[in-house]
C-alpha cells in the first residue's frame, strides 16, 4: 500500500487486523490486492442498501449508486460522501491510477477511474473489490 498522510480514526497493528479478517480480506482491504474479477458476491447484486467498509464498518457507497459496469467489480458513481473516501494516486503496473481507500481506516477498496463513458451523472467508475465491502440491506 502507498503511505498515505492521513491520520485515520481506526487504527489497528497488521497482527490486530489479520485477527479480525479473513485472509482474502486482509491481502485486499490492508495489502492492497485485488479480488480476481466476476468473484466477488458483490459484483451483479441489485439488493436496496448501504455498502459499509468491512474492516471498520464505515458507510461508504449507497446502493443507487451502484451501475452494471461489466468489468468484474462492483461498480459505483459516486461515493455516500467525499468525506467517506480518500484518494492516492497510484502509478504500481506502469500506468496511473487513483486508488479508493476508506477515510475511516485506510483499507483499500479499489480505484476509481474517470471519463470512461458510461452514461453516469458523474462520469467516474468507483470500481471496487466485492471483499472490501458489507451490503447492509434496508427493509
Amino acid at each position: 500500500m502507498t503511505e498515505s498522510t492521513r491520520q485515520y480514526a481506526v487504527q489497528k497493528s497488521d497482527e490486530e487486523w489479520r485477527a479480525e479478517l479473513s485472509p482474502a480480506e486482509f491481502q485486499v482491504l490492508r495489502k492492497a490486492g485485488t479480488e480476481r474479477p466476476y468473484t466477488g458476491e458483490y459484483t451483479d447484486t441489485k439488493t436496496v442498501g448501504v455498502y459499509k467498509c468491512r474492516a471498520c464498518d464505515a458507510e461508504l457507497f449507497r446502493s443507487e449508486t451502484k451501475f452494471d459496469s461489466h468489468c468484474g467489480w462492483p461498480s459505483f458513481f459516486a461515493p455516500l460522501a467525499e468525506d467517506r473516501v480518500e484518494y492516492i494516486e497510484d502509478s504500481t503496473l506502469g500506468m496511473k491510477r487513483v486508488e479508493v481507500r476508506c477515510a475511516n481506516c485506510g483499507s483499500h477498496l479499489g480505484h476509481v477511474f474517470e471519463g470512461e463513458g458510461y452514461g453516469t451523472p458523474t462520469d467516474l467508475r468507483y470500481c471496487i473489490n466485492s471483499v472490501s465491502l458489507t451490503l447492509a440491506p434496508t427493509s
